[in-house]
């Protein structure tokens, strides 16, 4: 075997090992999360600079984790709405789940309410105590619905793990991400929306 080759594989493996190490790592693991300053608004702008992607359909979960009563839309109108639908053991899910409950404590008194609604992409995961685990694991604070039959998940017409939508005041999808990071930009879409002047 030349040098070269000797060579290529101990780094390919030195590679794989710091790439296992790094997956093995506790999903509950702690991590730094970035908040970004307020966004300035100027105070004679009646909505925020938001593509409007039409009325958010209606939440029609059942089950519910720390929650006592079923959400609806209707019911938190004039409060701001992050929508996160996730499966718990989806790892790209996981990883944004601690700017999630960043969000959820420092703006939830300004109106935020966030809702992670659980799709689940395996048997195991559609099991309510396997959810349930889940959710005291990820220490997630804020509601959480079971939505095994796609109800929700079919509403949006979404297709992918993680995605977050904002919805306004009003009703109003006005934003929508599919997947990790983009962590700045949904932040300031949080603030401008929470800004805005309702009704």
């Amino acid at each position: 075997m030349n040098k070269y080759l000797i060579a290529l594989l101990a780094i390919l493996l030195t590679g794989c090992s710091t790439l296992a190490s790094a997956e093995n790592k506790p999903i509950n693991a702690e991590r730094k999360v970035e908040i970004s300053p307020p966004v300035e608004l100027p105070t004679d702008r009646a909505r925020p600079d938001l593509p409007d992607l039409g009325p958010a359909p209606e939440l029609e979960n059942t089950v519910w984790l720390n929650s006592n009563r079923p959400l609806r839309l209707a019911d938190l109108r004039g409060s701001v709405i992050l929508l996160d639908m996730w499966t718990f053991d989806c790892i790209n899910c996981q990883h944004v789940i601690p700017y999630l409950e960043s969000w959820y404590d420092k703006y939830q008194s300004q109106g935020l309410v966030i809702i992670g609604n659980h799709y689940p992409e395996f048997g195991y995961e559609a099991d309510l105590d396997n959810l349930k685990q889940a959710v005291a694991r990820l220490n997630i604070p804020y509601p959480v619905a079971q939505d095994n039959d796609g109800k929700t998940w079919n509403a949006y017409n979404n297709h992918y793990w993680p995605a977050l939508y904002l919805i306004d005041k009003r009703g109003e999808i006005r934003y929508r991400y599919v997947g990790e990071g983009n962590y700045s930009a949904t932040e300031s879409a949080i603030q401008a929306l929470l800004a805005d002047v309702y009704p």
